[in-house]
């Protein structure tokens, strides 16, 4: 099977992540999509707004609708997995290395299952900074949403020094969009076009803040679960 697999903090998930997996199966084919809620995501500033229940809730219900996507416990911290029925849980300070986790994920797989990895632009282009980022792209192929203002150079740029081109070779594709697949020496980048939207977790708490609809932004079981457990108010 192809299986992806999409992690982020999604707080909270929005129609943006939806349509990055959409385009994702269709590209690549995927069996099922794995949302994967981080509890504590080592490449950010700050931490997640809302509790891991709630992120995970919400995911429970925005993609009720898809059979393919499937919300996933692999990062849940663990007093959620012993005790699922407490509404607030503690949080763990060791970090979710997403290294670990596809390792994790790739013991129930068969030889011939291919792992995808879903993913913004924005984000891939910290890609480098990550834990294990080199590994990272042995283990699986990465599907790249791209948005305007990216260009080819900009992508192949963003890989680990051990990966990445020289620069004479990523200089003539400096004009030339973030389209197309990648493939290098052990590189595989499936790039999405059209896929983005400008949708941020900050519109939508400001939104909230100030009582504004949220279908614009989220599915509409989600936008009711966020203004009946009362997220982001004064955030």
């Amino acid at each position: 099977m192809n299986i992806g697999l999409f992690g982020g903090t999604f707080d909270p998930i929005h129609r943006g992540h939806l349509a990055l997996a959409r385009a994702a199966r269709e590209r690549c084919s995927l069996s099922r999509v794995l949302f994967v809620p981080a509890n504590v995501p080592p490449h950010k500033q700050s931490q997640p707004l809302s509790s891991f229940v709630h992120r995970y809730a919400m995911i429970v219900l925005a993609t009720s609708q898809d059979k393919e996507f499937v919300p996933s416990l692999l990062e849940a911290p663990e007093d959620f997995k012993a005790a699922r029925s407490r509404k607030e849980k503690s949080r763990p300070t060791v970090p979710n290395y997403t290294i670990d986790t596809v390792k994790l994920l790739r013991r129930s797989f068969k030889k011939a299952d291919r792992l995808f990895m879903l993913i913004g632009i924005d984000a891939f282009a910290d890609i480098a900074k990550w834990h294990q980022a080199d590994a990272l792209f042995r283990e699986c192929e990465f599907v790249v949403a791209a948005r305007p203002g990216f260009s080819l150079a900009d992508v192949a740029n963003a890989l680990p020094v051990s990966l990445r081109p020289r620069p004479e070779v990523t200089r003539p594709f400096q004009n030339q969009a973030a389209t197309g697949d990648l493939v290098l020496s052990g590189v595989t980048i499936h790039l999405l076009e059209e896929v983005y939207q400008n949708i941020s977790s900050t519109a939508i708490r400001q939104a909230v803040t100030a009582g504004k609809p949220l279908t614009r932004f989220v599915e509409p079981a989600v936008a009711d679960y966020i203004k009946k457990m009362g997220l982001y108010k004064g955030r």
